[in-house]
């Protein structure tokens, strides 16, 4: 790839047509130039809508576009078949359509630089010219090869970390400092965007990441000490910081928005004090700017919200009142009476039509404290993690279309409150919201009193197996016969485009039943074969017959509703489409028997039976808001035992339960942990409770710290636990380094399958050392990071036959030591 700028290519008008991506009302026809202006006339529309804005305010919007747009364009680009200046014309056109679509809604005060094309940790890593020396960045606009070598790494290195972003499903590219990094202002896409923005008409608060949170998010870099205190570096990174003010308020900005939603963890006081020095030393630049600093996901501390609100040359705070509900205790107080407080009362996080009455007297409480001018209506975060629009769900049923709202929909509610909050209360849309709540309430679907029996007896047992790992893992190995470091994958193998054919076909009703079977059976064989060719121990059948590990169950789980087009962003361009879990959960029938069983009748080897854990079904859902959590939780665990013992009843004898999200659920706030992790794990152990000392139970995990967590891990009790490993530096080895002991079976990943690059058996070999090193071969295995799902074969047979060759090559080195 050339050197190419984030932003400054002129597009090719033709794109739109080759992607089918929507038309906006306009857009520029060169990124940089903000000279370049609509017609007159249009200009003047969104103009008027800014005069009659209501006090709202968005945090941030989805960017893969309401049909995935960023997302075709973004792989198209990848595999070589559309130009840089291609793929930014389908980016500007997503970018002004939404910034149009806020100002036609009537919001006041509209975000920008909330795009991205791979993250927004990233895209603060260029704009701060932190690149790692093995990128061979020499200086300048940082460019997309760059840019995507660190989120995707390439052919001669690897990937920088990819991490969970706070307690959602979204990952974000962790920054890699140190002493030596030579800070420079390396990218100019936060100003670019607000001055294209502007140029359309629309005046918008450009949002960066604040610093305390950017180095609060990062971590040392390989070969610096682990001890390395990442906040010495604020006054490294304050000057471009002050730079890009500066160019915003050239540019005419009055307004702008910093994300510190590190300040919703319990921080450390020297922590807070580099939030105070932070912002005191940035004062004198921000003059003449309105400062928000925004908060998002969970409660802030009392002591944080003293430091917060009493800082200088700040003019608003913006606070999660969805999830921070004690935040709200906190306001009523004490509130600075010359400050806005931008309320997040609509959910970022969720799909529920608001309850609006409920939301209004809110706010009417929150002006009565904070004064009628200075309470602006917000969401409660970015509505990154919603699905874009409900309007493209021609398939989901009224009455239950009635009591969702996506992002879209979001945006439109957020303008009614704050409408309704100086007096101009719609009276037929809050009534029409009144009508659909009740409903909700009311609904025959929404409950199953069977369920809800069952799981209320949950509360009497732990639900531990009898029998100690130990030797259950003595009677597993007399069955399996394993070698020692037996070899698996996590489950899922490369998803073709005929493959997605066909089951596009079948669900479309162009294909029979009996050519559809027959077509997975011939991908699963297919599958089984190449396992048994590369000698790998423990096989999978693929997973062919599934879209998604979360939507594939909810699909034949009673409870779960879905959508066709309710896409929320992963990471980079994988999207995934949560399902809806609107009503009390069940199994009517067997989910995965049929075709593990026809797996497992094509091979002599072990073949897992892959499921997905409860935790993980509710985490990666869109969850019912009208009971607690933990209770969906235990019905789902119900659901997943009864497919657990089926599966042992047809014969086999490894099964595993997916758990990727677990740590992911974790609430922020340390007084919220330990509840949390009695239920999730508790679910978790109801689902293989019943089955013999025979039946081997996996679990995976991915992308997250778990090193706080290992305890809980170990209590979830599984024979075997594989576990993301390699793209985090192996820093989940130094917990065992630290002393803990791990008694069950454990396969810390060997290589990253979110980049396409194959490591070498010597590289595999030497980090089946590092492990060897702290873990006990009798219970180490060799694995992938993760499933193969989004890989290609051409990556993935080469990779998986040097991870056997290396595990092969350490067997022969500790049979000579021996």
């Amino acid at each position: 790839m050339s050197q190419v700028s984030l932003h400054s290519l002129a597009p090719f008008a033709s794109l739109s047509r080759k992607l089918s991506v929507p038309s906006p009302l306009f857009a520029s026809p060169c990124l940089s130039f903000p000279r370049i202006s609509p017609p007159s006339f249009l200009r003047f529309t969104l103009r008027s809508f800014s005069i009659r804005a209501m006090a709202s305010h968005i945090v941030g919007y989805p960017r893969m576009g309401p049909k995935r747009e960023l997302k075709f364009a973004l792989e198209s680009f990848w595999d070589g078949k559309s130009s840089a200046e291609e793929l930014q014309k389908v980016a500007a056109d997503l970018r002004s359509s939404i910034w149009k679509q806020m100002a036609e809604a009537g919001i006041k005060y509209i975000p920008s630089n909330t795009f991205s094309y791979y993250d927004q940790v990233l895209d603060n890593t260029a704009m701060l010219g932190a690149v790692p020396p093995r990128y061979g960045w020499n200086g300048g606009e940082i460019g997309f090869d760059v840019y995507f070598s660190m989120s995707r790494g390439n052919a001669s290195v690897p990937a920088m970390e990819m991490t969970k972003w706070f307690d959602t499903n979204y990952h974000y590219i962790v920054p890699e400092l140190g002493p030596d990094v030579k800070f420079s202002y390396a990218s100019h896409k936060a100003v670019d965007e607000y001055k294209e923005a502007k140029a359309l008409g629309v005046d918008t608060v450009p949002i960066l990441i604040g610093p305390v949170s950017y180095l609060l998010l990062s971590k040392p870099a390989k070969g610096v000490d682990k001890s390395f205190s990442l906040l010495s570096l604020i006054g490294k990174i304050l000057p471009i910081y002050k730079e890009v003010v500066a160019e915003l308020k050239a540019a005419g900005a009055t307004w702008i928005q910093f994300d510190e939603p590190t300040l919703v963890l319990d921080l450390e006081s020297h922590q807070l004090q580099a939030f105070t020095h932070a912002y005191s030393e940035l004062e004198s630049s921000l003059s003449g700017l309105n400062v928000l600093i925004e908060t998002y996901f969970a409660d802030v501390p009392v002591e944080t919200y003293k430091i917060l609100t009493s800082l200088k040359g700040v003019a608003g705070f913006g606070f999660d009142l969805v999830r921070g509900t004690k935040t709200l205790d906190l306001i009523k107080s004490g509130f600075p009476s010359d400050k806005y407080l931008f309320a997040g009362v609509v959910d970022g996080r969720n799909i529920w039509a608001s309850d609006l009455a409920s939301s209004l007297g809110t706010l009417q409480a929150l002006k009565g404290i904070v004064g009628k001018d200075k309470v602006v209506v917000s969401t409660s975060c970015s509505l990154l993690h919603t699905a874009v629009d409900l309007v493209n769900e021609t398939k989901l049923d009224k009455e239950l279309k009635s009591w969702l709202a996506f992002a879209a929909q979001k945006i439109v509610e957020v303008n009614a409150l704050a409408k309704a909050l100086v007096r101009q209360k719609d009276e037929a849309f809050f009534a029409s919201n009144a009508t659909a709540h009740a409903s909700r309430k009311s609904s025959p679907r929404v409950t199953n009193e069977a369920v809800q029996k069952a799981a209320a007896i949950l509360r009497g047992s732990d639900h531990r197996r009898a029998t100690d790992v130990s030797a259950r893992l003595d009677a597993q190995q007399k069955q399996l016969n394993l070698p020692i470091l037996p070899t698996t994958t996590i489950g899922s193998f490369p998803q073709t485009m005929d493959l997605r054919r066909v089951r596009r076909e079948y669900k479309a009703k162009k294909i029979s039943e009996n050519d559809y079977v027959n077509a997975i059976k011939e991908e699963i064989n297919k599958v089984v074969k190449l396992q048994e060719e590369l000698d790998i121990d423990v096989l999978v059948h693929g997973e062919p017959e599934r879209n998604d590990m979360v939507e594939y169950f909810g699909e034949q789980l009673s409870g779960f509703a879905f959508t066709v087009n309710g896409w929320v962003q992963s990471y980079g361009s994988r999207c995934v489409k949560p399902p809806i879990i609107y009503g009390d959960v069940s199994r009517p029938k067997a989910m995965t028997v049929f075709w593990s069983s026809m797996a497992q009748s094509m091979t002599k080897r072990p073949m897992k039976g892959m499921l997905t854990g409860p935790v993980t079904i509710l985490n990666w859902s869109f969850v019912r808001n009208d009971q607690p959590r933990h209770e969906t939780c235990y019905q789902i665990a119900l659901a997943i035992k009864d497919e657990v013992e089926d599966l042992e009843k047809a014969g086999i004898t490894v099964i595993q339960i997916d758990e990727a999200a677990l740590r992911e659920g974790l609430p922020l706030r340390k007084f919220e942990q330990s509840f949390y992790l009695e239920w999730a794990v508790h679910s978790f152990r109801i689902t293989n409770c019943g089955v013999k000392d025979t039946t081997q139970i996996h679990t995976h995990m991915c992308y997250s710290n778990f090193n706080d967590i290992i305890h809980s891990i170990i209590n979830m009790d599984a024979d075997v636990i594989t576990i993301e490993n390699s793209r985090s530096d192996e820093k989940l080895l130094s917990v065992f380094h630290e002393g803990v002991k791990y008694g069950a079976g454990i396969g810390p990943g060997v290589y990253d399958i979110h980049s396409p690059r194959i490591p070498s058996t010597e590289e595999l070999a030497d980090r089946i050392n590092k492990m060897l090193a702290v873990l006990e071969s009798n219970i180490l295995w060799v694995n992938p990071d993760c499933g193969l799902k989004t890989r290609k074969y051409s990556e993935v047979q080469p990779a998986l036959s040097n991870m056997v060759a290396a595990a092969k090559l350490i067997r022969t080195q500790l049979a000579s030591a021996k």
